[in-house]
This record gives structure tokens, sequence and C-alpha cells, in this order.
């Protein structure tokens, strides 16, 4: 099916309800790549652009595939000062899908893109900037996010650093021993010495730079929230810090001058928070262990055939390295 300026839909019958949704009498919905969680797409119409993210057809609307889950969070964030894109349709009709602004700007992680290399200074300033977004984040009063939440779902309990643990523990243990030396021991080790807890916040999930969109140095969204959660910011903290050392990942990734490390993000992350929570070596292993576990689960999908994908293939060597440093965090030892 073709718009009304005889460009083609990727998918017809969703191009037409978004059309209709948004007011547009034309504009294709086209696949817009790099989206993981559902099918995500691109419309242009005459004077702005949107990212559609849509329930597969005949998939149901969980996991993974819950984008209106991502709409929820997006609408309760709208309006803190932490940059979204605005949501701006929402339609529960199976297959579900929602519309958002489609954010000016590039989101490049340095280390592991060097295709799509940003100079040194610009790479240090934006990591820098996001720190601080990250802290505006967390300051965020809870209650106001889950009242927002709560007016279209449950929402979700607290997740503790133990349920933390056992969900990448689940992940790391249906990965191939060989594939991840030493993985066990770091599991244990990890559980055996649980931080207390501190006051929860909306936890991002997955944030690092390359889900931060930038129009030079100017921070326009924070996207990707399909993970987001209630939990420990220590958490977010950590795994942001995985991305500022290239060589955590051999054959995958590469040093990047200039980029600040674990312990100034940080500083940084503390200054626009204004107060503590931030990371220990426990949450930098953590973060190391869930990067693990993440590789060695898509290398193992792709030789599975579930997802044919040669890149992963480089993972072993990187999977090796971020145990063995994680196990070095823990232990106090030079790495």
């Amino acid at each position: 099916m073709s718009t009304s300026n005889g460009e083609t839909d990727a998918d017809p019958r969703l191009g037409a309800r978004v059309r209709t949704a948004l007011g547009l009498e034309s504009g294709p919905l086209t696949v817009l790549e790099g989206g993981r969680s559902g099918l995500t797409y691109a419309l242009r119409g005459p004077e702005a652009g949107y990212v559609v993210k849509a329930v597969p057809p005949g998939r149901r609307a969980t996991g993974r595939h819950d984008v209106l889950r991502q709409a929820v969070i997006l609408d309760a964030v709208a309006g803190t000062g932490v940059p979204v894109p605005a949501v701006r349709a929402v339609d529960e009709e199976q297959p579900a899908w929602f519309a958002m602004d489609l954010a000016a700007g590039e989101a490049v992680e340095p280390v592991l893109e060097p295709d799509r290399a940003i100079d040194p200074p610009t790479a240090r300033a934006r990591m820098l900037t996001a720190a601080r977004i990250l802290g505006e984040l967390h300051s965020v009063p809870l209650g106001a996010i889950e009242r927002s939440v709560a007016a279209s779902r449950p929402v979700p309990e607290v997740t503790t650093l133990e349920a933390e643990i056992g969900k990448w523990a689940r992940t790391m243990d249906a990965v191939p021993e060989d594939l991840r030396p030493q993985g066990t021991e770091l599991i244990a080790e990890l559980a055996a010495d649980i931080p207390a807890a501190v006051e929860p916040v909306l936890v991002h999930g997955d944030f690092r730079l390359g889900n931060v969109l930038f129009d030079g140095l100017v921070p326009t969204a924070l996207i990707d929230w399909e993970i987001w959660s209630v939990g420990d910011p220590r958490v977010d903290l950590g795994w942001f810090g995985v991305f500022t050392d290239g060589t955590l990942f051999p054959g995958a990734g590469h040093a990047v001058d200039g980029l600040p490390a674990e312990a100034e993000l940080a500083d940084t992350y503390r200054e626009a928070r204004g107060r503590g929570s931030g990371p220990t070596a426990w949450f930098a292993a953590l973060s190391r262990m869930k990067m693990a576990a993440i590789m060695g689960h898509n290398l193992v999908r792709h030789r599975r055939g579930a997802h044919h994908d040669p890149v992963q293939e480089q993972l072993p060597p990187s999977i090796a390295k971020m145990i063995a440093d994680a196990r070095a965090l823990l232990a106090g030892e030079p790495r």
C-alpha cells in the first residue's frame, strides 16, 4: 500500500493507523534500525518526525514487546527536566503502538562504534553531560513517577540487589561454561557481599551514552526505556561506568583518549544529584557481570541460529575480560 504521496509503508495497516491518529495525510512508515524492543519505525510528516514503536503482529504486549510500558514512563518523566521525547499518540488496539517525537541528534557509544567515531573532546563532554542527566533523573521524586504510572498500570515493585543478581545470574548460567570462565565464582562473590540498600529511584536500566541523543553538545533525548524499573541508583551509575573503558572490550571495542574514568563520572553525577550514592567496586563488578551475561547470551543466540550476527564471534575475549576485571575489583587487586 502506498501513501498519498506514492511512497510505500513498511507496514501498510500500521501506517494508516498511525497517520490517522497523528492527523497526517502523507509520510511513509519506514523501518528504523537499532530498535530492539518490539518493532521500531520512523514517520516523517511535512512539519515533524516521529518514532513509532509497535508490538509485532501476533505477539502479546509482554516483556520486551510491551512497548506501551515505555510510553507510560516517558509521559511520567516529561516535564521533570530530564530530556525525553514527547509521546504524541498511544493506541492499545492490537497490535498496540505509540508514537513519540523524533528527537534531533545522534547517539554514539564511543568505545564500541569506531565507524561513527566522534572526536575525543566531544565524547568526553557528552559523557560528563550524560552523568549530570543521570543525577537529575535520580533526583526526580519517586512518588510523582509512581502516581503517574499508576494512572494506567501497576507500579513495579522495588528491584532489590538480590533480585538484580538473580536476574543476570540466570542469564549467565544459560551460557556454556567455556564461554564464561569463572562466571560462577563471580556470581557467588557478588552474592556473598551485597551492599546495604539505599532509597530507591527510577532506574533507566540501560543508561549509557549510546542511549542519549545529542545535537552537537546539547542533549536532546534519553531514549530506550524498555527495561526501566524502580531500584538502586547505583545500578544505573555502575552500568554507565562500564562504557568508559574500551580495554574491557578486547576485539569488540577500542580505547578513547580523554574519556572520564568511572570515578570522575561518579563525582559529576553526585554534584548534579546533590547527594551521594556513588558507585562502589561492588556495583562496578555487578555491571561487568551483567555485560558478560548479555554478551554470552547474544553469542549463544547467534551460534544456535536464533539471530545470525557474525560480529558476535568477537565477544569471547570481552566476556572473559569482564569477568576477570569484576573479580579483581571485588578482591581489591590491581587491574
